[in-house]
This record gives structure tokens, sequence and C-alpha cells, in this order.
């Protein structure tokens, strides 16, 4: 996971995210190693390194055990979209056939349009890219989103039919009743173009992801995108 404090701001204004490994609708958390990259792209394309920026914390986990994660705290200084990316090592989980890979994509949206549509790529670091078709903030429930999952390459874009998409709603706190695994992890495969839609039904913090496995590690690129209840009033 790697959520911000607010999901849009304005130039010169600081925005703390937050960088957590765990399930996020049950809000089950563990510890987190810390990223092998972090970084921004800027409106601009340019690139900005935000290792040095991690801060380490501690979350509540499981049986009330404390958890590790990291923050860090990023100030855009001009107007458009920025894209946050975090790159994780290799993590083992128990239940997965392998360890796991994950590239992780924030938005943060400050003022103007501008960027969001910039393909950013992870090359080596993933085995997957995935990329917005729709605008990924100036959201409500019930709109369809719209993802293309690619080859992680510069180039020409080199499309990746019928792997998996996967859609979960982030929970900040633990539900107390949890609903039927197939309600909280919903599952679609991508057209042979590499598009796939999703609906996003009601206000909250939601990742998309998708998934592929090479070479005996299971690569996933995860997109946080933000829905609002109903539009903002300026």
């Amino acid at each position: 996971m790697l959520l911000p404090d607010k999901p849009a701001a304005k130039t010169d204004e600081p925005v703390t995210f937050t960088y957590q490994f765990g399930h996020p609708f049950e809000h089950q958390l563990f510890d987190t190693m810390k990223p092998t990259e972090l970084y921004v792209i800027a409106p601009d394309g340019a690139k900005t390194d935000l290792t040095a920026t991690l801060e380490k914390t501690t979350a509540d986990g499981t049986d009330g055990k404390k958890v590790a994660g990291y923050k860090f705290t990023f100030t855009p200084a001009k107007r458009g979209d920025y894209t946050l990316v975090a790159v994780s090592p290799e993590v083992k989980v128990d239940g997965e056939p392998h360890p796991l890979r994950d590239v992780i994509k924030t938005v943060l949206h400050v003022q103007t349009q501008n960027g969001w549509d910039r393909r950013v790529v992870t090359g080596k670091a993933s085995a997957v890219e995935l990329s917005p078709l729709t605008r990924p903030y100036g959201l409500t429930g019930g709109m369809a989103f719209q993802v293309e999952a690619e080859e992680p390459a510069d180039g020409d874009r080199k499309p990746l039919g019928r792997i998996a998409i996967e859609v979960e709603k982030y929970n900040p706190v633990p539900p107390k009743d949890l609903p039927d695994d197939e309600f909280i992890t919903r599952t679609a495969r991508t057209t042979r173009s590499g598009d796939a839609t999703v609906t996003l039904g009601e206000r909250g913090w939601w990742a998309v992801t998708a998934v592929r496995d090479r070479d005996q590690v299971r690569h996933r690129c995860t997109l946080w995108i933000h829905v609002d209840d109903k539009p903002h009033s300026k």
C-alpha cells in the first residue's frame, strides 16, 4: 500500500505517504520491508529519488502486535499530476506459491490535469506494467475505470492479454464482519489488447492490481485509486 494523507494537494503543500504491506480489505498488516526503490515522476517527466526521505514507523498488526511500516513526506513544487512509485523486495508469504514482488503507483493530483496518463515504466523491477486509461481522480462511486497491462519496456507497447486484474477496497480499520472471499477481491482478465475495465463502487481507496508469474516470482503492479462520494465544490 502507498497511500497519501490526502488524494489531492496544492503547490507547496506537504503530503505524507504511508507505505505498508498487508491485506487492504481486512486491514491486516504485516511487517514491511523497506522498498528497494522509491521515486516520483513530476508532470514534466522528471524523476526524483525519494528513498532518503523514508522514515520507519509502526502500526497495529494482527493479535495486537506492532508491525513495521514506512512514511515519507513529499511537497509538490508545481501544478500537475505526480506519480509516486515504490518497488518492494521479494517477499515470501504463507499460502503463496511464489515470492511476491510489488510495484505500487499512486497519482497525486495538484490543481491541474497534466501527466496522469504518462507511461511510467519500471523496467526490470517487474514483469508487468499497469497504467490508467481513465483519469485516476475526480471519480465517484460506481464509475467504470479502465487500465492497460503491458510488458515493462520502453519503446513500442507490448500488451499483456489474459492476465489477472484484481480489485480490492482498502478499509482504514478492520471490518467487524468479513464477507466471503469472492466479495473481498474481485478478479477480471485483460483483453487480448491488454485492457481491462473495472467498477469502483463506493467512496475510498481502491487497489487495482495486475498479476503475472515469471521466473518463480509473482509480480504485481498496483494502481491506488481514490473515489469520492460526490463532486467537490470550488
